[in-house]
């Protein structure tokens, strides 16, 4: 799947792009309810393309899931988010989350953001898969001077 993102990737405009990653993403995991990207703004994290349910509009860097991989610059996969007291509950549905940041010269700049509506959804595998994403991600964002 990542050869299939860095084709998408090569569409110069940061909301057509992602919207069809966000798209990939959603058709090649099976068991998602959501699939999508926040992105920096003004001091917190904004939502930007996906697919699935509406979602929560902006997040503060020090609330949620989200939140913690913008501060600890690290995936955060999640097998059960109700074990964890932090989690926003945008869909009442997601039982699991895997949240992975796009870094930029070493600043997140976004997320990677999946949310699915078993416990356990994310392995090590797609963890992996979605870094690759990420960093591909990073790579055009500077190729095509990406901004939020």
């Amino acid at each position: 799947m990542i050869k299939e993102i860095a084709a998408l990737l090569e569409e110069p405009d940061l909301t057509a792009a992602l919207a069809n990653v966000s798209a990939c993403i959603k058709m090649n995991y099976d068991n998602l309810n959501w699939a999508g990207f926040y992105l920096v703004r003004n001091n917190e994290l904004v939502l930007g393309p996906f697919q699935g349910k509406p979602a929560c509009t902006h997040i503060a860097f020090d609330k949620g899931v989200c939140g913690a991989c913008y501060r600890e610059k690290a995936v955060q996969r999640v097998d059960d988010v109700f074990a964890r007291p932090e989690h926003i509950a945008c869909d009442a549905d997601s039982r699991s989350e895997l949240c992975v940041p796009i870094l930029v010269n070493g600043d997140v700049v976004g997320e990677i953001d999946l949310d699915a509506p078993v416990k356990c959804r994310f392995t090590e595998k797609e963890e992996k898969e979605m870094l690759q994403a990420a960093e591909a991600i990073a790579s055009a964002w500077v190729q095509h001077h990406w901004s939020v």
